[in-house]
């Protein structure tokens, strides 16, 4: 099989398009309460490694849904008017997924350079998630 676009290629064109803020940016907006964090990594992931204290979990494949008003599925803190900071494992994910969010109107909107991956690299806390 060919395809047209690698996801590199979609990643990079993603990080063009959008803001991205670095990890300390990240660490001083848990203290913003005009900033929702959101942590967009399979449940699984939360469970093994842990998140970013306080962030919201909202998995990729529900974002849209999510955010949308319309959809059956909508979550009312996407309709609060904060700016949201998105992130998953090392950043390629929330690219993709905030350039996304962005094309639906979502604003303001950015996501954390590096992921979760540079979070835990540079020191930061992480909070635990039991299984439920």
């Amino acid at each position: 099989m060919s395809i047209k676009v690698s996801v590199k290629q979609l990643v990079d064109e993603a990080n063009a398009n959008i803001d991205t803020i670095s990890v300390v940016d990240a660490k001083a907006a848990l203290d913003d309460d005009n900033t929702v964090i959101v942590d967009i990594r399979d449940i699984r992931e939360l469970y093994r490694e842990g998140k970013i204290p306080g962030a919201l979990h909202a998995p990729r494949g529900m974002l849209e849904f999510w955010v949308d008003p319309d959809s059956e599925y909508h979550r009312e803190v996407f309709s609060s008017g904060k700016r949201f900071a998105l992130y998953c494992a090392k950043s390629h994910r929330s690219a993709l997924s905030t350039q996304t969010l962005q094309n639906m109107g979502l604003t303001p909107i950015c996501h954390i350079g590096g992921g979760f991956e540079a979070w835990k690299q540079a020191g930061m806390p992480v909070e635990e998630v039991p299984k439920k």
